[in-house]
């Protein structure tokens, strides 16, 4: 595949729609009205869309090729193993990615697609308008015969504006789906049940159950990544909701919830201390020493749970892989 190389291509424009449907001022009023609900539960929490400015986007990048973070190189080489038979199983003209991002992993799939001669369209989602028009641009350069049909949204309000039909493939990578509690996961997955066509398909990445302190190292590792990532959060909400958390008063740890079987990101309180939100009509948040706030969740799944999940929402699995160590796995479903 030869680099991406836009200067060259006369028609890119021509080939790329970027359709919004996430206005940012309403979204930042969202992001603005869960966090005030998150910080007046017991105990709080945060929306974890405040780890991603630039200082942490980059960390997170670090993160995923730190030694003890292991999910997103095992998606990869399931991805690598598996892609050509997902396209053979699918010969899908479409593929959407939720979540999309910089849409890396996603070339795995199309190259696949495009390799077995089925490949007309590709559409990203996500929410930034920024990335999600570079990204465009990057894959239409790639892939010269195809168009790309972004959508910026949020896949909770926005997803029915997806181009599905005709054996497209909704792709839902990066574990992302365990971001989500159990009552947002059904509901998730029931309208995406809703918005595929019969003869579309649903690929799923989740990160399966395994031992705990393999799962609390890869979320705390011994270099302070993500530590550093965790904390930053805390200044990306004072500087977009105007806070006055001093980040030096709160520690980091990853924490296992049995129960749910996930793992809990939190920001630990060290003393007592008062925290006061400026955007939040002046929302007071009091914490004790020792209180956290807690700014992730980290579902981790077994394949019968990840079924049970897909039928309860009206999808059945066709296929199912794991990586080599059977640390990750990737579903391939469609509508019962």
């Amino acid at each position: 595949m030869p680099e991406p190389d836009g200067a060259d291509i006369p028609d890119l424009d021509d080939r790329v729609t970027v359709r919004v449907h996430l206005d940012p001022a309403d979204w930042s009023t969202h992001l603005a009205e869960e966090t005030a609900r998150g910080l007046r539960d017991r105990p709080p929490w945060i929306p974890p869309v405040w780890f991603y400015d630039e200082a942490g986007s980059k960390l997170f990048d670090h993160i995923t090729r730190l030694p003890e973070y292991y999910p997103t190189e095992a998606e990869r080489s399931i991805l690598r193993d598996r892609a050509g038979d997902i396209a053979r199983l699918t010969s899908s003209p479409t593929l959407i990615e939720l979540g999309s991002g910089t849409s890396d992993k996603t070339m795995l799939l199309l190259d696949a697609l495009e390799s077995v001669g089925t490949l007309r369209t590709v559409a990203p989602f996500d929410v930034s308008e920024e990335v999600l028009r570079s990204a465009s641009r990057t894959i239409a350069a790639t892939y010269p015969d195809v168009t790309v049909d972004a959508v910026v949204g949020d896949f909770h309000r926005h997803l029915g504006h997806v181009p599905t039909g005709d054996g497209a493939v909704l792709a839902f990578l990066g574990s992302t789906i365990g971001n989500l509690d159990p009552d947002q996961r059904g509901g998730f997955l029931a309208a995406a049940a809703a918005t595929l066509a019969d003869d579309d398909w649903f690929l799923l990445g989740t990160d399966l159950v395994k031992p705990v302190d393999r799962l609390l190292a890869a979320y705390d590792d011994a270099a302070g990544v993500t530590a550093e990532f965790n904390l930053n959060a805390l200044s990306v909400v004072n500087r977009e909701l105007g806070a006055d958390f001093d980040r030096t008063r709160f520690r980091h740890r990853a924490h296992w919830d049995d129960d749910g079987e996930r793992i809990e990101m939190h920001l630990v309180a060290d003393g007592d201390q008062t925290v006061t939100l400026s955007a939040l009509d002046d929302l007071v948040v009091d914490l004790r020493d020792g209180d956290h706030i807690r700014t992730e969740i980290s579902t981790k799944f077994t394949p019968e749970g990840v079924a049970a999940e897909l039928a309860d929402a009206g999808l059945e699995v066709v296929e199912r892989w794991t990586d080599a160590d059977g640390d990750f796995l990737l579903t391939l479903a469609r509508r019962a």
